[in-house]
């Protein structure tokens, strides 16, 4: 690892690539780069993708998505890792490797897993051999999980309605052995405020902000999790972390735009000096 004092943190996004610029490793290299951190990308997969939808994927080849990692990681160095899109049961096995091969996980430098299996519309983007990899390989390797309601019920069969019930999902998904969890609360009708819950096992902290009248929000998910690792990779805690990923993407999400003709994104560029 070549670094000096003048080098920033590093984050790592394993991630997929989002074409319309919305989501994806894009919008993790934006997020990151307005947290001060030096974002690097392992690429997972190639999306066609505007701001209507996808109507395309090509998985990279699970070995090239490990050689991306060990490479980063064994020559620039990593503070923290995130994940996004992983596509399919082979290339999270190879993710879960290649992070034990260059201690990312638990037992070494942040990770945090973003288990991205949900389509905004709530469609079931993973196969379930690939879910059972991200319970079974990824979460016990985890720091901390970002699941949204709609990837909870999938990964547990807890369909999320009222608060109480994200208290039941984040026990039940404590259970695959992630560090913390953090179960989102902004896919839940109904309610004026958006509650994003975290657990340890022990105890739940909450994070409450606004509804904001937008639908303009594609990204946030990704943006989220990407705050979070930049913060961690600067040595916060996870509580401390969670609580300025919360506060960036209210702030990105009331910073969305338009753009196409579907649903715009949220945009990170607050954070950057007015022109």
């Amino acid at each position: 690892m070549t670094a000096d004092a003048t080098t920033p943190p590093r984050v790592l996004t394993i991630a997929g690539s989002d074409s319309g610029g919305g989501a994806g490793l894009q919008a993790d290299l934006r997020a990151l780069f307005a947290c001060g951190v030096h974002g690097m990308t392992a690429v997972t997969a190639i999306t066609v993708q505007n701001s209507l939808g996808v109507t395309g994927v090509v998985e990279i080849p699970a070995d090239k998505v490990a050689a991306q990692i060990v490479a980063v990681a064994t020559d620039i160095g990593v503070q923290a890792t995130k994940t996004g899109m992983l596509a399919s049961a082979e290339i999270i096995e190879a993710v879960a490797d290649a992070c034990d091969q260059v201690h990312i996980g638990q037992s070494g430098t942040p990770f945090v897993v973003d288990p991205v299996s949900a389509s905004m519309h709530g469609d079931q983007l993973l196969h379930d051999n690939a879910l059972d990899g991200l319970r079974t390989l990824l979460f016990p390797r985890a720091t901390l999980i970002t699941p949204n309601l709609d990837e909870v019920r999938l990964l547990t069969g807890i369909d999320v309605r009222v608060r109480e019930q994200q208290r039941d999902a984040a026990k039940a998904l404590h259970e695959y052995g992630s560090r913390w969890v953090l179960v989102k609360g902004g896919h839940m009708t109904g309610d004026p405020e958006c509650l994003d819950l975290l657990y340890d096992g022990h105890d739940f902290v909450e994070f409450v902000g606004p509804r904001l009248p937008t639908k303009h929000t594609h990204g946030s998910g990704d943006n989220l999790a990407s705050s979070i690792a930049a913060a961690l990779a600067k040595g916060a805690d996870v509580p401390t972390a969670v609580g300025f990923g919360k506060k960036f993407v209210i702030e990105s999400v009331r910073s969305g735009y338009p753009l196409g003709a579907g649903v715009g994104p949220v945009s990170p560029r607050w954070r950057l000096p007015a022109e």
